[in-house]
């Protein structure tokens, strides 16, 4: 994909694979981790279960998404969206 037009407009899956680089001995390592992925154009979201088997989540806000949940949730700035909008 080498344009903005040929990305998804969502990425997901539910299994990860992990590459990870040693440092000292720079030998590489690969793990497929049973962790659900999620992608948009606002955030990154992974899932799994923690050690109690209970749901968690690590989600990663790209700038757009982190300005979008900061309106919805009121500390957006207070002005309209619409130049023409009459109270």
């Amino acid at each position: 994909m080498n344009s903005n037009a040929d990305m998804p407009n969502k990425i997901s899956a539910d299994e990860i694979e992990v590459k990870v680089v040693d440092k000292e001995t720079g030998k590489a390592y690969v793990r497929k981790l049973p962790v659900s992925y999620l992608e948009t154009s606002n955030f990154l979201r992974l899932s799994a279960e923690d050690i109690q088997g209970k749901p968690t989540s690590l989600i990663f806000y790209t700038e757009q998404g982190l300005l979008g949940l900061r309106d919805m949730t009121g500390g957006g700035p207070d002005v309209h969206r619409c130049d023409n909008h009459e109270d």
